[in-house]
């Protein structure tokens, strides 16, 4: 398999996860949603939009533009997040579609007061994915510490192997 090909297919895996994610959470109350819990984003919906917020982030550094602040500043419901936030999603992977894999070796610059440094495109858009997935993991267990028992399965080698096999 080359490169190209399974970077998109990660990407594509990361925008199904995410589908699911927004359509399980959508059958949930606002108010379970918004609920505090101990984690690095308290709530479910805070764990969203910093997924969402994320990466817009990213996909500003791989098409090199400013990619502006990170917000939690988002005031409005908790559906239109999830339409925000798989549009996001959407955006992501159509970007990685439409990547050579001449594109996705070179190199990327990250220019931020916390970090600097180049790599591979593939690597950033790797890392902006894992950081996805980490967080829906967050997701279920701030969802199970406050009775929220039924999460979807959206891990990697089920979406390869059940729903989009290679």
């Amino acid at each position: 398999m080359s490169l190209q090909k399974l970077i998109v297919n990660y990407a594509e895996f990361n925008l199904w996860a995410n589908k699911t994610y927004a359509a399980w959470l959508k059958t949930k109350s606002d108010e379970l949603l918004e609920k505090k819990v101990a984690s690095s984003y308290p709530s479910i919906m805070l764990t969203v939009k910093h997924i969402w917020d994320t990466e817009r982030f990213w996909l500003s550094i791989l098409k090199d533009e400013i990619p502006g602040k990170f917000t939690q500043d988002f005031k409005g419901s908790n559906l239109e997040a999830f339409e925000g936030f798989i549009n996001q999603s959407d955006g992501f992977s159509k970007y990685v579609n439409s990547l050579s894999e001449d594109k996705l070796i070179a190199e990327s610059k990250l220019d931020m007061p916390w970090l600097k440094g180049l790599l591979p495109r593939y690597e950033f858009i790797q890392h902006c994915l894992n950081h996805s997935t980490y967080h829906r993991g967050q997701i279920v267990t701030i969802g199970r510490n406050i009775g929220i028992i039924d999460p979807p399965m959206t891990d990697y080698n089920y979406y390869n192997m059940a729903i989009k096999p290679i």
